[in-house]
């Protein structure tokens, strides 16, 4: 084979799977909607499990779904001859995945979930499997061939698996009015659950902090906007934040004042209601602050408008 044809194979690849998951949109149907009200009623867990490539796409799910709000975990068909069966309790459900339907390992222990009227929620390339026959609803995830040279090793097959769970769980999201601080609660360590759980108070600037009175002569406020790195100063009187002026600010004073600039102080050009937020303001809602009102910074104050810090576009950049 030429190098040449490599970018042909890797096209023909993600067209065939695009194709497989386009697919799927006939299967979104009222055996889907059924799938929904079983997982969504669910008083215990949703067991996930498959074999081979089907497990790996299975063990994916599991952590979709338990990360997006529906408690859910996954077990090898093999390890449940070998004691894992004691996990599965009757308030469970079971979402059973085989491309073929036909997978002997899979199908030997859906007699045990039937005596125990467990609800089965079955997924395969085939509505005419025994797995689809013993479901109590079956998802229909058939596509018309496999990609690549061989067309044997399950990849279209597998693509199309996954993408049903993930549909499985974005309905059970909005079924459940998942929210991204509840997504933050379970991602405390990721970017976004970091913005989602951490103040202002974590992030902020609260020491050498440039501060000015408002009468201050704008020729030493330009010294105090430089020195403190954050292209501003905060004017504060009676120890309380009256104002702020940044380097913007300055730039536009020298352009209108020309020769009397140095005579003006910084109650003649600093803005007079800075934007404030409290310190247990969330970094996420400090961001959308900044980019609402297009600016770069926010003040941390407290009750009284006591200045205890400063929070710029950097700081919330997790």
């Amino acid at each position: 084979m030429i190098q040449e044809e490599w970018r042909d194979i890797a096209l023909t690849c993600l067209k065939d799977e695009a194709a497989a998951i386009e697919g799927l949109a006939s299967h979104i149907d009222d055996l889907f909607e059924q799938a929904v009200e079983i997982i969504l009623s669910c008083k215990g867990k949703l067991i996930v499990t498959g074999v081979g490539k089907s497990g790996h796409i299975g063990a994916k799910i599991a952590a979709t779904m338990s990360s997006t709000g529906t408690p859910a975990f996954f077990i090898n068909p093999l390890d449940v001859f070998h004691g894992d069966l004691g996990v599965i309790r009757k308030e469970d459900v079971v979402l059973a995945i085989s491309n073929s339907g036909q997978t002997d390992e899979l199908l030997r222990f859906l007699p045990y979930l039937l005596e125990q009227n467990i609800p089965i929620v079955g997924m395969s390339g085939n509505p005419n499997s025994d797995l689809a026959h013993y479901s109590t609803v079956h998802l229909n995830t058939f596509v018309e061939k496999e990609t690549g040279p061989l067309g044997l090793a399950p990849t279209s097959s597998t693509t199309a698996q996954l993408a049903m769970g993930d549909a499985l769980a974005c309905v059970l999201m909005a079924a459940r009015g998942f929210k991204a601080k509840d997504f933050a609660t379970f991602h405390p360590g990721g970017t976004l659950g970091r913005r989602l759980l951490t103040n202002a108070c974590d992030v902020m600037l609260s020491e050498n902090m440039p501060i000015v009175s408002p009468d201050t002569k704008m020729g030493e406020a330009v010294v105090q906007v430089s020195e403190g790195r954050l292209g501003l100063c905060v004017a504060v009187e009676n120890n309380k934040v009256v104002g702020l002026i940044t380097d913007g600010d300055v730039r536009r004073a020298i352009q209108h004042s020309h020769d009397d600039f140095f005579k003006k102080s910084v109650a003649d050009f600093m803005t007079k209601n800075p934007v404030c937020v409290s310190p247990k303001t969330k970094v996420s809602k400090i961001e959308s602050i900044l980019h609402e009102r297009k600016i770069h910074c926010v003040l941390v104050t407290d009750s009284e408008k006591k200045l205890l810090g400063i929070v710029d576009s950097f700081s919330t950049q997790l």
